[in-house]
């Protein structure tokens, strides 16, 4: 896995509290019930000491590193949103317990968007079966986000599609049914929403790396590269991002009725 550089951490610092005060009033009143969504699954799973991690590993005695929870994953046949829980062998990332990679399906995609033009292109899944990482969630062994992060291509199989164009998915995500567990998908989707501008600013410093690290690779394909794994990421704060969401349309709202 790729170590984060000094200017990487300073990024990662700068995407968490990132200033609200920019982002359009229909977007943070979105994130705003977001943040109300993710706040009330959590409190009703919390009642009975369960977690949004402990309801998709539900009827599995062991939890089995690299298997994707719940096996076929979950997928929502009209919005064409994807997800899975995983996680890699103990001690690959410090303090977590595994990841939820989340994923919109081509059908589900902006008319019009297209994968990057690469070499490598012919062993990516493509028509009906492309599909763009949108983010992934790092998650606690108390079922608690850590952080947001993208990764490489490889390590998902993706397709690859330029981060600004993934950034127009962020709002299509969401699993509306109920199985394999309702809390949990809801909160995967919310969780999507409420950090909506941070996955924008991922996603656009996961371009940046990735660019800068061709000339670095001695010419390999760097989508391909088995060091470069996690490409960016961000700590997340739910009560701090709501706090920030909420003023700044206090303040938009206090400046109109001026």
């Amino acid at each position: 896995m790729a170590q984060a550089t000094a200017t990487e951490n300073q990024r990662q610092e700068e995407t968490r509290h990132l200033d609200m005060a920019t982002q359009p009033a229909k977007r943070l009143r979105m994130m705003l019930a977001a943040g109300g969504e993710v706040q009330e699954v959590e409190r009703v799973l919390g009642r009975t000491g369960d977690s949004v991690v402990s309801e998709v590993l539900r009827g599995h005695e062991t939890f089995y590193e690299w298997d994707h929870y719940p096996k076929g994953d979950v997928f929502d046949g009209k919005s064409r949103s994807q997800y899975f829980y995983h996680a890699h062998p103990g001690g690959f990332r410090d303090s977590e317990h595994g990841h939820f990679h989340t994923f919109v399906r081509a059908k589900g995609l902006p008319r019009g968007m297209k994968p990057m033009r690469r070499k490598s292109r012919d062993t990516w899944p493509m028509g009906d079966d492309a599909l763009a990482h949108v983010v992934a969630i790092s998650m606690s062994s108390k079922g608690q986000p850590l952080r947001l992060f993208t990764t490489n291509r490889w390590v998902t199989g993706e397709t690859w599609y330029r981060g600004d164009d993934v950034a127009k998915v962020i709002g299509l995500f969401g699993i509306d049914h109920a199985r394999p567990s309702w809390p949990t998908n809801r909160w995967v989707g919310a969780m999507v929403r409420l950090f909506w501008p941070q996955i924008i600013l991922l996603l656009k410093a996961r371009d940046q790396v990735i660019e800068s690290w061709t000339p670095q690779n001695g010419g390999r394909d760097t989508l391909e590269d088995r060091n470069l794994e996690v490409v960016s990421q961000a700590e997340v704060d739910i009560e701090g991002q709501i706090a920030a969401v909420r003023a700044a349309l206090d303040a938009r709202e206090a400046k109109a009725a001026d």
